[in-house]
């Protein structure tokens, strides 16, 4: 492996379950596949999402964790079985070596024959509190950083589990998803930063909108129905 490429330690998918005590639709719980998967601009086949609205898409079509945190994982919670292998977190890639200090928002990557292209950081919900039944686990991936991220998909194509990930392109190497987590979750309120975020153009609309409203309104977004579901069921 070169100093920009990465050897897949997984690649996942899943299908729609009943998740937790609530029993709600959920693809968390993926698996690894074998062979091949066609990965199109929404994700791969096969792989499913039980809340369209809030997951999937084009903009969040591959998750991607990195296995590093897993060792954390194991030291502050004990030895958890959904922590044995790649999969925990509901990602559909996992690599050793790369953190959300190493990626960065446009970064391009090359796996198999598809390009895709880092869109934004993960907001964790309550699912992973259902997923390892612990009621504050999406606090605590937001509070610590061990978020992982998304892609976008440039150009379609065929991956698979022993394909490595391949970086390409890095036109904004400045901005990391640490540094936007950063922006969003511990420093929340410094304009430069949340001005930036705004106008970052590989960034997902979704989030340059979230920075926008913050130095419109000057206020911090409650977080507690994404984080532990309060009135979503869905």
């Amino acid at each position: 492996m070169t100093a920009d490429a990465w050897e897949l330690r997984g690649l996942l998918i899943g299908k729609v379950a009943p998740l937790g005590a609530r029993a709600s639709p959920s693809g968390i719980a993926k698996s690894p596949v074998k062979g091949p998967v066609w990965l199109r601009e929404t994700g791969f086949e096969r792989d499913a999402q039980g809340d369209t609205r809030r997951h999937g898409g084009v903009e969040k079509a591959v998750h991607h964790y990195p296995l590093d945190h897993y060792d954390d994982w194991r030291a502050e919670l004990g030895g958890l079985s959904l922590l044995d292998g790649p999969g925990a977190f509901g990602e559909n890639v996992s690599t050793n070596g790369l953190r959300e200090s190493d990626v960065a928002i446009g970064d391009v990557f090359r796996t198999g024959s598809a390009i895709i292209q880092v869109s934004q950081g993960r907001q964790p919900c309550w699912k992973l509190n259902e997923r390892f039944a612990r009621p504050t686990m999406a606090r605590d991936v937001q509070r610590t950083g061990r978020t992982g991220w998304y892609y976008r998909v440039l150009e379609p194509g065929t991956v698979s589990p022993d394909d490595s990930l391949v970086r390409v392109e890095r036109p904004t190497p400045e901005w990391t998803i640490e540094r936007i987590w950063r922006a969003f979750y511990i420093d929340t309120m410094k304009g430069s930063e949340l001005s930036g975020i705004a106008n970052l153009t590989t960034l997902a609309q979704g989030w340059r909108d979230h920075a926008a409203r913050r130095l419109e309104t000057g206020r911090i977004e409650d977080w507690r129905s994404r984080l532990e579901g309060r009135g979503d069921l869905a």
